[in-house]
């Protein structure tokens, strides 16, 4: 047959590349008889049906976009043809944002970086701070000082309770332990002891034996002093540099405890019982010694301090050397006031019986290591 007069329009753009092939009697559908081969465009190459070609092919221009039903339908967008003979590659997945995330992939960050105190970089988190490191070292060596120091203690069998009972028992031997001289020197200055301030000097004329405490006190102060029980009697008597006046100083080593030693200090303190009369101490008097006619009778003033820091209570009691007597005996704290005006307190032996007091307190104190308690 011979060939057309006019050629067949171009088939229409497909979605796929590149463009599949005519088909043989293509015309054949449009019905009218046998099938004819393709027309061709003058010029052409003869083309088979199973022909392939890594040619570009012209693309013809889109015909209007089809209506359906009034909705314009844009026409599909023809595809890159590849460069050669290989398959065609495909879009790597991992430069497409549109691709589906894949929940098994492992994203991992890079480790944060800061920067020190000389402005260098160093990774966040990483080398803790100096100063943390510093205080976990302090608090670790002072935790071992402390513990070291208390296994120290409790090995040694030292504390500050045992300390305190190691002197408190200490100050109850010092009547075997100490020489009389030191307990009971032979001279003693009272600087500004006397009345109005006056110095005082005591010469010791007699120490009495030690012994118990039988027939030392009158009955009453016997039994006042009876709680805290009699372990050790010391006494000494002393005459001023005139020798107008004697005084009996006395240390009475109790077998008390410091609780039993309190408990009488307060009875002492609440009660008066210093105070009283008829618990006036009793005197030592000395034959061949100014103090040889120093007894009851002539007492004149006195003072009692019972001791809560050591098993011990001090007292002195104070007369005339001349063995004259005494109507209306005065305490040594009242003797010794401002204005005074009895006998005793006129003739200044109320400081006699404090000042004396307070020194011995003062030498028994030096051989146990505390302080005084009655500065004077």
């Amino acid at each position: 047959m011979p060939p057309s007069s006019a050629a067949a329009p171009p088939p229409s753009p497909s979605a796929r590349f590149p463009d599949a092939a005519p088909t043989v009697g293509r015309d054949a559908s449009r019905g009218g008889g046998a099938a004819q081969a393709p027309s061709r465009r003058p010029g052409a190459s003869e083309q088979t049906p199973t022909e392939t070609t890594a040619r570009l092919r012209p693309i013809p221009a889109a015909p209007e976009a089809e209506t359906a039903g009034g909705t314009d339908v844009p026409a599909p967008r023809a595809a890159v043809p590849p460069s050669g003979p290989a398959a065609p590659r495909t879009p790597d997945p991992a430069l497409s944002w549109s691709t589906p995330h894949d929940p098994r992939t492992l994203i991992s960050f890079g480790e944060p970086e800061g920067y020190d105190g000389l402005a260098r970089p160093r990774p966040l988190g990483g080398r803790p701070r100096p100063q943390a490191v510093a205080a976990a070292v302090c608090l670790v060596l002072g935790v071992g000082l402390l513990t070291g120091a208390v296994t120290g203690s409790w090995l040694a069998g030292d504390s500050g309770e045992d300390g305190a009972r190691s002197a408190y028992t200490e100050a109850g031997d010092l009547w075997h332990s100490v020489p009389v001289d030191q307990l009971f020197p032979p001279t003693l200055l009272g600087k500004g002891a006397g009345p109005g301030g006056a110095d005082r000097t005591w010469t010791r004329v007699a120490v009495a034996p030690d012994g118990d405490c039988a027939g030392a006190f009158d009955r009453l102060l016997a039994k006042a002093l009876d709680p805290v029980g009699c372990s050790r009697l010391l006494r000494a008597t002393y005459t001023d540099a005139t020798q107008s006046h004697v005084t009996t100083v006395g240390l009475l080593f109790t077998k008390a405890d410091a609780a039993a030693m309190t408990a009488l200090a307060d009875r002492f303190e609440k009660q008066g019982l210093g105070r009283r009369e008829d618990l006036m101490p009793l005197p030592y008097a000395a034959k061949d010694t100014v103090a040889a006619g120093f007894g009851a009778p002539q007492r004149a003033s006195w003072t009692v301090s019972v001791l809560t820091d050591a098993p011990v209570v001090v007292y002195a009691v104070s007369g005339w050397a001349d063995g004259r007597t005494v109507d209306e005996p005065e305490p040594a704290e009242e003797a010794i006031e401002s204005g005074a005006a009895s006998a005793p307190a006129q003739a200044g032996l109320g400081h006699e019986a404090k000042g004396l007091a307070d020194r011995v307190e003062r030498a028994l104190r030096k051989n146990i290591g505390t302080p005084t308690e009655h500065p004077s």
